[in-house]
């Protein structure tokens, strides 16, 4: 079970730099959050999904193991194909729909 639910919670957390224009979802940008704000915000959002991560890992083994530099590579792997669905929200679907209106 908790596995799933760090999955749903790694998932939400890669779509929301793409679903929405503030910067952490309180702070409004003079001119729109552009591409490179939008990496830096995915970026501490997989900072946050490790604590998570590490937080279920003690909780439930009662350990946290040492991980190498192979695991990280993975997981931000893991959590860029977590965020395609808000990619493509943001540039695919957003602008047909303002084509089509």
């Amino acid at each position: 079970m908790s596995i799933w639910l760090l999955l749903l919670i790694m998932l939400m957390l890669a779509n929301l730099p793409w679903m929405n224009g503030r910067l952490f979802l309180f702070i409004p940008l003079k001119n729109g959050k552009n591409a490179w704000w939008r990496l830096l915000e995915l970026m501490v959002y997989y900072v946050v999904a490790l604590l998570v991560a590490i937080g279920f890992e003690q909780q439930y083994a009662g350990n946290i193991y040492a991980q190498q530099w192979e695991f990280f590579v993975t997981t931000l792997s893991l959590f860029f194909v977590f965020s395609v669905p808000g990619v493509v929200y943001r540039h695919q679907w957003l602008p047909l729909q303002k084509r089509l209106r």
